[in-house]
Formats: C-alpha cells, sequence, structure tokens
C-alpha cells in the first residue's frame, strides 16, 4: 500500500472514536454524542411539554417519532416554540 492510500483511507474515516458528528440546531453548529435522539436534544434545549415543534432536514418529525429518529452528522435541525401573547 502506498503512503497516498493509506492517507486517503485515514481523512475518510469517520468511524473513529474521535469524530463526533456535528448538527447545525436552529442555525447554530452543535457537537453531539453518536446515536443522539431527537427526544434528547429537545429536552436538552426546552422544558416546554408542550407547543413544541421540530423538523430535521426542513421535514416535520411527528412528536411520537422523536424518540426513535437519531441524529446524525449535518443533520439540520429546527425546534420552535410556541409562545402566547400578542
Amino acid at each position: 500500500m502506498t503512503q497516498d492510500a493509506t492517507q486517503t483511507r485515514t481523512d475518510t474515516r469517520t468511524d473513529s472514536p474521535a469524530h463526533a458528528p456535528t448538527i447545525t440546531v436552529n442555525g447554530a453548529p452543535r457537537t453531539i454524542a453518536a446515536g443522539l435522539t431527537l427526544d434528547a436534544l429537545v429536552a436538552t434545549l426546552t422544558a416546554a411539554h408542550r407547543g413544541v415543534a421540530a423538523a430535521v432536514n426542513e421535514d416535520v418529525v411527528p412528536r411520537g417519532d422523536w424518540p426513535t429518529t437519531i441524529l446524525g452528522d449535518g443533520d439540520r435541525v429546527e425546534i420552535l416554540t410556541a409562545v402566547q401573547g400578542g
């Protein structure tokens, strides 16, 4: 194996423990633990139990699917909380 081939394989490897996934949450980059679910992410960002909506990569995710929606590297997440007032 040439040095170039070894370098290429090393550069493209993303399954090592040193590589933590990065997502974008409401426009801001955030490093997350591998396997983080949408449910767990929302829980870290808001204490609200009602009036919260979430979308991943521009697709609204039903609340019942949050616990099984695993976030991955490069995902774009938008979390919206309804606010009452006028």
